[in-house]
């Protein structure tokens, strides 16, 4: 028997109508990437049958919201301004501020001072990665998942649970070219590997840190390079991981090996693969969230903990995109 995903919710929208489910989606699945963005969980669709995971009180928001969208597909066409519209009125703020749980609060004690979460989603996700030997932090730039995880590596490092740290990354363009970056191979991969880099040098300092890569205490490299090893006693980092294909993800997965740690970084909704192919992280979602011995932690907009006026920049685009669209 097959256990359900946890953390998952399925919605069957009937009746079936291809022309109000296009409505519903919007161009290029842009509303259900919208709804994914606002409230931190993950869409996937077959036709009218629609799969939400991520934390349940939203995967539930989220069905209501999908549901309310079906009936008002049938007299109107669906734009991402009348999708923001339509979360504003339905109370998702409300539902999405911060919960009281009873996760007792992890704190990570590193050269350079304590680290400690903040707010319960990030309390969850260092008490699952303190837990759990694979471990998956999906949620919007700006919300902790991948400074996190390195703290949690760098404190497993220090009381010598691990020998080593892996950080990894899917070596995918964003709009521009590799092949034009100056310097070898490695010289083109670091500039996609400087927040990895950022979060170890503020936590060990930049000479440790030196001393440490000389020695491949610390080791840093793309995706590529890590087909047909296997890592034990190790805390290995995979970041932007939405840009890695299924078949690199379950590469990189069954790369684990004895007394080893995987925790699995990305952005769903900000994916820089073609658009004909199918996002590794999308697939670990469905595929994995039955198997007992991982973790899953959905981050939304309200765990975003860089400066506050990010946050604002980010709403006068939003309205910006809004206003335009309408």
């Amino acid at each position: 028997m097959v256990k359900e995903h946890p953390d998952a919710l399925n919605l069957l929208l009937e009746p079936e109508d291809n022309e109000r489910l296009r409505n519903v989606c919007g161009q290029l699945d842009e509303h259900l990437r919208q709804l994914e963005r606002r409230l931190g969980i993950e869409i996937s669709n077959r036709g009218n049958f629609f799969r939400l995971f991520g934390d349940p009180e939203a995967v539930r928001a989220g069905r209501e919201v999908l549901q309310g969208l079906y009936d008002a597909s049938t007299h109107e066409v669906l734009t991402p301004a009348r999708v923001h519209l339509f979360l504003q009125k339905s109370g998702i703020d409300a539902l999405l501020e911060p919960r009281h749980t009873d996760t007792p609060e992890v704190t990570i004690r590193t050269r350079r001072g304590l680290i400690r979460p903040r707010g319960p989603n990030q309390a969850e996700y260092l008490q699952r990665v303190m837990t759990h030997d694979i471990n998956f932090g999906i949620g919007p730039a700006g919300t902790g998942k991948t400074y996190l995880a390195v703290a949690c590596a760098v404190d497993a490092l220090e009381r010598e649970q691990v020998r080593r740290i892996l950080l990894v990354r899917p070596a995918v363009e964003a709009g521009e070219r590799l092949g034009f970056l100056p310097g070898d191979l490695s010289q083109k991969i670091d500039p996609y590997l400087r927040p990895l880099y950022d979060a170890l040098y503020e936590m060990l300092g930049f000479e440790r840190v030196s001393k440490l890569a000389e020695r491949n205490v610390i080791e840093v490299a793309p995706l590529a390079y890590m087909r047909g090893r296997t890592l034990n006693e190790a805390f290995i980092i995979l970041d932007e991981a939405q840009n890695t294909t299924p078949e690199q993800m379950k590469m990189f997965l069954t790369r684990l090996g004895f007394g080893s740690t995987a925790v699995i970084t990305g952005d769903i909704t900000q994916v820089d693969l073609p658009r004909s192919q199918q996002s590794g992280l999308r697939q670990a979602i469905e595929v994995l969230g039955s198997v007992e011995g991982l973790s899953f932690t959905f981050f939304n907009a309200r765990d975003v903990v860089r400066h506050t006026l990010v946050r604002k920049v980010v709403q006068a685009y939003d309205r910006h995109d809004h206003r335009s669209n309408a």
